[in-house]
This record gives C-alpha cells, sequence and structure tokens, in this order.
C-alpha cells in the first residue's frame, strides 16, 4: 500500500489500537484516521455509514471489540456475540459500498476449536466447536472471516484476516472485572506485594496452558499483514510459546515482588486446555515473527502498571 492511503482504524483508543497507530507512522504511513465509541457505534448500521463517509478511507483496519476475561465472557455472552457479530459485519458491508480497497480484520484464538492440536494451524480452525466460557466471542469474530472469503468470492473485495494470540504489554486493561489473565495477576501480585498479603487467589487449577504476544509484536505483524496479505485465508499471529497458567503466575508473583502464597481455586473455570499457535505462515507470507522475550515483556508491562498507580497516587483527591 501506498504510504499515502487514508487508513481508518476502528478501535485505535485501545489498548492495541494505540500501539497500531504508532506502530503505522513507524512505517511511514501519513493518513491514519481513528475515532472511539462515543464518536460512532458500530453496532448501528446509519452510524458506520458516517463514520465511512466522514473520513473517506481507502483501506480499513478493523480492531474495535468488546473483549475480556474468563469471567466477562461467562457474564456477558449475548452481548459479546451480538456487538461483535454487528460489528464486523455491518462494517465490512459498508466499507464494501464506500468503495475501500483494502480491509484487515484481526480476529481472536478464541475461534479455534476446543480441543486444537498444538500448535494451532489455520487448517484446523474449523475442526470443532471453540471453549464453551469465549464461543460466543470467538464465533462473532470468526464471521468476519466467513464474510471476507464470501466478499472477495462474490464482489471481488479486498479482505484479509489474522488471528491473535492473547496480548499483553503497557497499557492494557487491568480493570479487575474486565481484565485477561496476565494483568489480572500483576494487579493482584503488585497489590499484595505493597500491602504485604501472604496470598493471592488465582482462577481454576493453573494447569490450563496459554500463549501471550508483546503488543508492540503484534502491531508490527499487523502492519506486515496489512502490506502483504493476498488472499482472505487467515493467518495466525503469536509468540510460538506455551506456558502454564501455574508457571505464569509463579514468573508474574516473583517478578512483581510477592513472595507469599498463590492459592487456586479450582471451582472457576480454566477455559480452553491449551493454547499456542503454528506461526508458520506468518514467517512464510509476512517475514514476521515475534522479537520479544517473554520476561522482557513482562517486566516492561509490571513497570508501566507500577508507574500509572504511583501518577494516581500523586493526584490530588477529588472531593
Amino acid at each position: 500500500m501506498e504510504r499515502s492511503t487514508r487508513i481508518l482504524l476502528t478501535g485505535g483508543h485501545g489498548f492495541l489500537g494505540a500501539h497500531l497507530v504508532r506502530a503505522l507512522t513507524r512505517a511511514g504511513y501519513v493518513n491514519v484516521a481513528t475515532f472511539g465509541s462515543r464518536d460512532h457505534d458500530l453496532t448501528r448500521e446509519p452510524e458506520v455509514a458516517r463514520a465511512l463517509a466522514e473520513h473517506a478511507p481507502e483501506a480499513v483496519i478493523h480492531l474495535a471489540a468488546r473483549v475480556g476475561g474468563i469471567g466477562a465472557n461467562r457474564k456477558f455472552p449475548g452481548t459479546y456475540f451480538y456487538e461483535n457479530l454487528l460489528m464486523g459485519v455491518l462494517l465490512m458491508e459498508q466499507a464494501r459500498r464506500a468503495g475501500v480497497r483494502r480491509f484487515l480484520s484481526v480476529g481472536t484464538i478464541c475461534s479455534y476449536p476446543k480441543f486444537t492440536p498444538v500448535p494451532f494451524r489455520e487448517e484446523e480452525l474449523w475442526d470443532g466447536y471453540p471453549e464453551e466460557t469465549n464461543a460466543p466471542y470467538g464465533l462473532a469474530k470468526k464471521m468476519l472471516l466467513v464474510q471476507s472469503q464470501a466478499y472477495r468470492q462474490e464482489f471481488g473485495f479486498d479482505a484479509v484476516n489474522v488471528l491473535l494470540v492473547n496480548l499483553y504489554g503497557p497499557g492494557d486493561n487491568f480493570d479487575p472485572e474486565t481484565s485477561h489473565v496476565i494483568p489480572a495477576l500483576i494487579r493482584k501480585c503488585v497489590e499484595a506485594a505493597e500491602s504485604g498479603a501472604p496470598a493471592v487467589s488465582v482462577w481454576g487449577s493453573g494447569s490450563a496452558t496459554r500463549e501471550f504476544l508483546y503488543v508492540e509484536d503484534a502491531a508490527e505483524g499487523i502492519v506486515r499483514a496489512f502490506e502483504r496479505l493476498r488472499d482472505s485465508e487467515p493467518v495466525n499471529l503469536g509468540a510460538s510459546r506455551e506456558i502454564s497458567i501455574r508457571d505464569l503466575a509463579t514468573q508474574i508473583a516473583e517478578l512483581s515482588g510477592f513472595r507469599g502464597r498463590l492459592e487456586w481455586d479450582p471451582t472457576k473455570p480454566d477455559g480452553q486446555p491449551r493454547r499456542c499457535l503454528d506461526t508458520s505462515r506468518a514467517e512464510r507470507l509476512l517475514g514476521w515473527r515475534a522479537r520479544t522475550p517473554f520476561d522482557e515483556g513482562l517486566t516492561r508491562t509490571i513497570a508501566w502498571y507500577r508507574e500509572q498507580r504511583l501518577a494516581s497516587a500523586r493526584e490530588p483527591s477529588r472531593i
């Protein structure tokens, strides 16, 4: 794509979106526009059409989503399905009508079947039903892949897709109600270390495994996909590193300075038993692979969270 291409980035004010704006700027793109949910509600078709008319993009990168950890997915399954499905379907259709030349959808590892053999290969995406706690979200995002392929076949619409593993890094969501596992554990361990608490409670048995991708690496991978993908087949973006939740919690506790006990709560769900991606397609088609060592990424994320806590503590109280 030309560096002058007018790009509209949905979700650009979010965690990944903020990093992606910077990655696009580093790559030389000079016309990147974004907006927040207060500006345009992407679950309403007139709002989607208005956003495209206002920005007149030549390309769209769709990040906007309702996301959360296991707890949030269990609490809001209907909301997560409805809003994510509508955002994707309406945006791609209106982009097609508006003459957008390139559409990149950012999907999720949650779309894979619950018992996909590790490492997950893109060819296995349709071999079963997703893990139940996040199936509504995963299936809603998966429909973007179906829509991309159908629109390319019928309309010649240039839509491409990437699938992301769990992200982490500075700027992540640390809200205890909606955060994913890494920010949730960092918050618990940092607060416990500061207060001298003897124990931290952790959901599940600790036996489930996950793969985590540093957010800056993810942003670079998306830029590569935007520039280089030529068909609608999905491409995994991950770190190709599997770690158990038990080992993850131990590592975060050590890096956070928490020396107490980790108390596991097996009454809470583990989620999908294992997650780890085969990223060979990304290396072959995009010339991309994750670069940030996991310890280094966690250390940066913990440092960022501590800085935010200190900054909040220094702010004058509002009465």
